[in-house]
């Protein structure tokens, strides 16, 4: 296949209410294609840990549509059931806590069955975020795509594309909008470290496209920026706090701080479901802090001396005053980002 648009959806629902969830098993690329079909919450609920759906805006819509699997199994009286889709939403959300898709989405759901508590509710509301997700990956393209100029070489962190959102993506929508429009750049995607989503995903991706594109250790992204060679960093976001602090795959930060040293435009994307008004700042994000056995084995094999630990977060906080601006489903946001944050979150109340 030479076209990305060929992958199989991420994330697609077939049928009606007594369907089944596909979803794209990420942990197999970039060599096989696996799909997985799955028809109970607990199958979703180890596919968001084991990262088989992971980006943020993807999780979130694999987690509505776990809610329906979980009610669809359970038969709660109607004085019950908002009770019920709560109970089972606590169970999803406790898959990846930092992702703040996942509590929107959910909690979405939840206010949907208040006045009308049926399985049918549910499943249309799942329906509408995964048709809403699609929605914003599209407006974010074009709102971003004027920062990236002929010629530029952009660079990028983690995967925030097709295979990580219910559309063509965040960072890498805005890098499809401007290619369709015949700008031509190139890209570093940085290999992200230890699960190689760059390496994997992200140069998949641009790669069936057409956009030339080179994967980057992680480690030299930092002295590139520096030295000059970078123009441009575009990356996602997992979580955004009210004052414009961002969370985002382990790794983010370090880019940030270079790119304050060079003045190189520092831009975050990610849709208006990924900020939190209830997070006054990035000291409150919650990190995730996954299985040392992804820093100490690689492939099955030990790769560091046996009786050493590891420490393994999933993601660092990059604070605001690092960000040059926001790229947004509803436009850029520029500093002073917590009276943007606020104004766009007001506009869409």
């Amino acid at each position: 296949m030479s076209d990305a648009r060929a992958l199989p959806p991420t994330i697609r629902w077939v049928g009606e209410v007594d369907g089944h969830l596909e979803l794209l098993d990420q942990t197999r690329l970039p060599h096989h294609l696996e799909v997985l079909q799955l028809r109970d919450v607990d199958g979703v609920i180890a596919a968001i840990q084991r990262l088989s759906v992971r980006g943020a805006p993807a999780i979130g819509v694999a987690a509505a549509y776990g809610l329906v699997l979980g009610m669809r199994d359970r038969h709660p009286l109607p004085e019950a059931f908002v009770a019920t889709v709560r109970e089972v939403a606590t169970r999803l959300f406790a898959a990846r806590p930092t992702a703040v898709n996942l509590r929107w989405a959910l909690d979405r759901c939840v206010g949907a069955v208040r006045d009308e508590p049926t399985l049918a509710r549910l499943f249309h509301e799942a329906t509408a975020i995964h048709a809403d997700e699609e929605a914003m990956s599209r407006r974010m393209g074009e709102h971003g795509k004027g920062l990236i100029q002929p010629g530029a070489t952009v660079l990028t962190h983690c995967n925030t594309g097709r295979l990580a959102t219910a559309g063509d993506g965040t960072a890498l929508s805005v890098m499809f909008a401007a290619w369709r429009d015949g700008v031509r750049f190139s890209v570093l995607a940085d290999e992200t470290r230890p699960l190689l989503q760059g390496a994997r995903l992200t140069a998949l991706e641009l790669a069936r496209e057409g956009i030339p594109v080179e994967v980057l250790a992680d480690g030299a992204a930092a002295g590139l920026i520096v030295g000059g060679e970078v123009n441009l960093v575009l990356v996602g976001a997992d979580r955004i706090a009210r004052n414009g602090d961002v969370a985002n795959k382990v790794g983010t930060l370090g880019l940030a701080l270079a790119c304050a040293v060079r003045h190189v435009p520092f831009y975050v994307v990610a849709p208006l479901s990924t900020f939190d008004a209830a997070t006054p700042d990035g000291r409150a994000i919650p990190i995730e802090q996954r299985d040392a056995t992804e820093i100490t084995e690689f492939q099955g094999q030990r790769i560091a001396p046996l009786g050493v630990a590891a420490r393994n977060p999933a993601f660092d906080v990059t604070p605001a005053a690092l960000v040059s601006g926001i790229v947004t489903d509803v436009g850029i946001l520029r500093p002073p980002f917590g009276t943007a944050i606020k104004t766009a979150l007001a506009d869409v109340r």
